[in-house]
C-alpha cells in the first residue's frame, strides 16, 4: 500500500503543515506545482527532502487559483487547462531532476480533483497534458471518474486512491467539504477506516451503509490539524495489520 500526502503547500511568507515531519510517514509526496499553492523555493525543498527520504515525487497540478488555493471549479477552456498542466509538470520536473530524481506521477488537486470526476472535458484536457509531457506517468485519482477511464483509454497507467480522512457517499464519491461531517478528525477512527480499506474490508459511508474500496494509494492529509499525528497513527496500524508500505511509482 502507498501512503501520500499533499506537501509544498505553502507561498512564499506563509506556510502550510509540516513537510518534514510528513516526508517521513508516507511513501508518496503530492507537490503543489505553483498554482494553487507552493513557490519556486518550497517546489525545490521539498523534492530534496523527498529524495533524500525515498519518498517519491508526485505533481499536484490544479486550476490558476492561488486565492482560493484550488478550491473553487473554474470553467476554464479545454486547451487552456492543458497548458496549465503541462506548464505545472514542467515546472515540477525541473526540481525533481535538480534534486536527483524525476516526478513519478501526477495527480489533480482540490476542485480540480473533484472536477474531472465527472467533467469529461476537463477529464480529457488533463490526460492530454500528461500523454504530451510524459506517457509513462500514471495517474492517481477517484476510482470510476472520467478521468481514470480516459487516462486507461489514452494508454495511462491508472492507480485507484481513497482518502483517510474524507467521508464518503454510498456510491464511492467524496462528501464536499462543505457539508458537515465531510472530514474526519478522530485518529482512531481514521486509521480503523485506512486499515480496512487496505485489508479488503468495508468502511461506513455517509449514510450509514458498507462500501468497500480497493485503493492502491490512501492519502493523508497535510493541512488539517493533528495531520502529523493522524498520519503516524494511520502508518503504525497499516504496519501492525502486516500491510508493506512502498511507493506505487
Amino acid at each position: 500500500m502507498d501512503l501520500n500526502a499533499d506537501l509544498g503547500e505553502g507561498f512564499g511568507a506563509w506556510t502550510l503543515g509540516d513537510d518534514d515531519a510528513l516526508l517521513e510517514v508516507v511513501t508518496s509526496a503530492n507537490v503543489a506545482c505553483g498554482f494553487h499553492a507552493g513557490d519556486p523555493r518550497t517546489m525545490r525543498r521539498v523534492c530534496e527532502r523527498a529524495v533524500e527520504r525515498g519518498v517519491a515525487i508526485g505533481a499536484q497540478v490544479s486550476y490558476r487559483d492561488l486565492p482560493g488555493f484550488g478550491r473553487r471549479f473554474i470553467d476554464v477552456d479545454p486547451d487552456e487547462l492543458t497548458q496549465d498542466v503541462v506548464a505545472q509538470l514542467g515546472a515540477l520536473s525541473a526540481f525533481a531532476r535538480v534534486a536527483g530524481d524525476r516526478v513519478r506521477y501526477l495527480k489533480p488537486h482540490g476542485a480540480l480533483y473533484n472536477a474531472v470526476v465527472h467533467h469529461e472535458e476537463q477529464a480529457a484536457a488533463v490526460v492530454a497534458a500528461v500523454v504530451d509531457v510524459d506517457a509513462t506517468l500514471p495517474v492517481l485519482g477517484l476510482p470510476g471518474s472520467a478521468f481514470l477511464r480516459l487516462a486507461r483509454e489514452a494508454g495511462l497507467a491508472t492507480v485507484d486512491e481513497a482518502f483517510a480522512d474524507r467521508a464518503y457517499t454510498p456510491d464511492g464519491a467524496l462528501v464536499p467539504r462543505r457539508l458537515p461531517g465531510a472530514v474526519l478528525h478522530d485518529p482512531d477512527e481514521i486509521a480503523t477506516r485506512c486499515t480496512a480499506m487496505a485489508t479488503g474490508r468495508s468502511v461506513p459511508d455517509v449514510d450509514g451503509g458498507e462500501l468497500r474500496l480497493a485503493p492502491a494509494s490512501i492519502c493523508v492529509h497535510g493541512d488539517t490539524p493533528g495531520a502529523v499525528g493522524i498520519a503516524r497513527r494511520v502508518r503504525a496500524e497499516l504496519t501492525a495489520a502486516g500491510v508493506e508500505l512502498a511507493p506505487f511509482a
